[in-house]
């Protein structure tokens, strides 16, 4: 027999192939090298291949955190935000430095009240001016200089109100005596100063310059207020000298509204009960009294209490606006469709004019609007309170009496258009009808918002600090 020679060499390289086709994607041969020199080796000692069975490594996604959406769900959703960052180069602002619910709430209420006057002031501009579009273009231009008044008081910081708050004083009492003297006379009452093409009513920037001014006396006598009489009676005695020049207009809801807003702050600087309830039981008097001793005003509560005695007489405007509300049912007669205000309700664009409103939107629109004062209240309340915790008492102070102010405001209007309360002369804020109670409330608020932005940025600077 012939010898078979087997090269060892051969069988290896046939072992190696064999194993490097049956090996999976990504393992690796490695070879066992020991540390001694392979030099004094022979072939069977060499260290020979072998295969590692590790099974190659498959990288996993990362596991999606809690809230954060999957690659998937990021395809698919879409981000307004980076569209208009993408787009119109619109980046959004990082902190608020004025409360955005505030402006919008009185923008609405702007609107709400620009189409009100529009429906209900067309009938009598056409009879007074043959023009329907007068007190609507009137009161558009109001809404223009008021906006413009309100950009420039945004400019004005606090400090400047209570350094300058006696001479705002001083110029509201000026100004009731000058209207005295050479006041403009409508219905008997003389409220209105003529300089031109404008009309300035005295009261209204009287009530804002006196709250000022009581925000600021009651910061520096503080102290005072709380532990003598002395100083709770100061500044009734400022407010008794404004309440007879305002009664010589004649104009009693003013002097109401300047009242309830007073007591109102001195309750909230701490003043004591029997001193706050005397105030009470002295107001209560004196109002009683001054009704009874003018006729018209005697006329007006006898007329409130039953209305329908006289329906063509004392209790005709009462009665007009009565049947407003009873046709507006729970959803109105439609915008435009009033009957009312077709010249059956005296002063439907001014003083009634949530009585035109009732009628045409319903008790769901008077509740809307109603809603939105009350969250203007509400946020002039809330801002008050922030500044009182931050040591700004003055702020707080002005901005609780312009609260105050809004919602007796509004109290006596609906009260009086419902037939809850006596007829008074007073307007619904942002709402009515009026040049000189628009602007003034328009330059309120633009103090409530300025008093809401330096709360913000000492807050923010505060933060800031802390940080470093």
């Amino acid at each position: 027999m012939s010898e078979v020679v087997i090269d060892d060499d051969l069988i290896n390289d046939l072992i190696d192939d064999e194993l490097r086709d049956e090996r999976l994607p990504g393992e690796e041969i490695q070879i066992d090298e020991p540390d001694v020199d392979e030099a004094g080796l022979d072939e069977q000692t060499k260290p020979k291949a072998k295969v590692s069975k590790r099974k190659p490594k498959v990288k996993k996604a990362d596991k999606p955190e809690a809230g954060e959406a999957t690659d998937a769900h990021k395809q698919t959703s879409f981000d307004f935000g980076a569209f208009l960052t993408d787009t119109l180069g619109w980046k959004p602002a990082p902190t608020a430095v004025f409360d955005r619910v505030l402006v919008l709430t009185v923008f609405m209420l702007v609107a709400f009240g620009f189409v009100m006057i529009s429906s209900a002031s067309m009938p009598v501009a056409e009879r007074i001016n043959g023009n329907q579009y007068h007190f609507i273009i009137r009161h558009g231009i109001y809404i223009c200089l008021a906006l413009i008044a309100a950009i420039v008081t945004l400019q004005l910081p606090m400090d400047k109100w209570q350094k300058y708050n006696g001479v705002l004083l001083g110029l509201s009492i000026a100004l009731l005596v000058i209207v005295l003297i050479v006041g403009k006379t409508v219905n008997g009452a003389t409220r209105w100063i003529v300089v031109g093409p404008i009309t300035i009513q005295a009261a209204e920037p009287a009530k804002l310059f006196f709250f000022a001014y009581l925000a600021s006396y009651l910061v520096r006598k503080h102290d005072e207020v709380q532990e003598h009489f002395k100083g709770f009676v100061k500044p009734l005695l400022v407010f008794f000298v404004a309440a007879i020049l305002l009664l010589n207009q004649p104009d009693l809801g003013t002097v109401v509204v300047m009242f309830i807003t007073t007591l109102s702050l001195l309750f909230l600087a701490g003043a004591k009960l029997w001193q706050f309830f005397g105030l009470i039981i002295t107001g209560m008097a004196s109002l009683v009294t001054l009704i009874i001793i003018e006729p018209y005003r005697m006329a007006r509560v006898t007329s409130f209490m039953d209305p329908w005695q006289d329906p063509f007489g004392k209790g005709y405007q009462l009665t007009q606006s009565l049947m407003a509300y009873g046709r507006g049912d729970m959803f109105g007669q439609g915008l435009g469709n009033s009957v009312q205000k077709l010249e059956y309700l005296p002063e439907a664009h001014t003083d009634f004019v949530m009585a035109v409103l009732a009628e045409e939107l319903g008790l769901m629109g008077v509740l809307s609007i109603l809603t939105l004062l009350l969250i203007v209240v509400f946020k002039a309340m809330l801002i008050g309170k922030k500044a009182l915790e931050q040591g700004k008492a003055f702020e707080g102070f002005f901005a609780m009496a312009i609260g105050v102010w809004f919602s007796f405001q509004t109290m006596v209007n609906v009260g009086a258009s419902a037939g809850i309360l006596p007829t008074k002369g007073l307007t619904f804020p942002l709402v009515s009808y009026g040049g000189s109670s628009l602007i003034i409330m328009f330059i309120a608020v633009s103090v409530l918002l300025r008093i809401d932005h330096e709360i913000r940025m000492t807050t923010t600077h505060t933060t800031r600090r802390g940080a470093l």
